[in-house]
């Protein structure tokens, strides 16, 4: 144990895999707080750390169980010449679940009429929404331990690289989810992104991998043009108070 903290090779990949676990884990804590946000405001936190500790909790259960994880990559069928695994599977069905949750989000946004805050607390009952954050937890687990295990040898590095990108991300959960409610064009756009990244994990499961380069890279795109649409708001408003 010792002798890891003395190889340059092993602090590379611990701060490679932490980075990446971190860009991984940026659509699971803009999930999280979409789905929190269907929640009164005193337990929107609490659903999010219940979220994310079950992330952590998940990921390092299935670092301690490589070999099954590995075992999750052996075909198990084969549909219309495609030879399915349970990774497979697991991935078109978080898939599907999450391009019907962002859908379902998008319609209750644009749609679905006003609601009162009141209506807005009965349709979210806590325990269900910790189901749906745990549901996809399982799906985003599974795609960042696979990472983990590509990159890093050693258990002890991969197990603190996740714990640490899981700090990271509970730390910035409670600010991002408090710009997304202030800002209710961001929603859409998170919306938007939870719905390319529900057709990426149903594209891996039949075997067409996307590039998560060209999503991210759509992603910060699209970001910076609601930045720069979010500062000209905020311009125009500063003028005309001052007029």
């Amino acid at each position: 144990m010792i002798e890891l903290f003395s190889d340059p090779a092993v602090w590379a990949s611990f701060l490679t895999l932490t980075v990446l676990e971190i860009v991984l884990g940026v659509d699971n804590v803009i999930f999280i707080s979409i789905a929190a946000a269907r929640l009164p405001a005193e337990q929107r936190r609490r659903a999010r750390v219940i979220g994310l500790t079950g992330a952590l909790v998940l990921r390092i259960l299935l670092l301690l169980s490589i070999a099954w994880i590995i075992g999750l990559s052996e075909p198990i069928m084969t549909v219309l010449g495609l030879d399915i695994s349970w990774r497979d599977i697991i991935l078109i069905a978080g898939g599907l679940f999450l391009l019907y949750k962002a859908s379902t989000e998008i319609f209750h946004e644009v749609e679905g009429g006003i609601h009162t805050a009141e209506e807005t607390v009965v349709k979210a009952v806590f325990a269900s929404v910790i189901f749906q954050i745990m549901l996809l937890d399982l799906v985003f687990s599974l795609d960042s331990v696979i990472t983990a295990v590509g990159i890093a040898d050693h258990i002890e590095v991969m197990i603190a690289a996740v714990v640490v990108a899981i700090v990271v991300m509970m730390v910035a959960a409670a600010p991002i989810a408090k710009f997304v409610e202030d800002h209710p064009s961001t929603k859409m756009l998170a919306l938007a992104f939870l719905v390319m990244v529900g057709m990426a994990l149903v594209a891996d499961g039949f075997h067409f991998h996307v590039e998560r380069g060209f999503i991210y890279a759509a992603m910060v795109f699209a970001g910076a043009v609601e930045m720069l649409n979010l500062w000209r708001a905020a311009r125009r408003k500063r003028l005309a108070e001052n007029a």
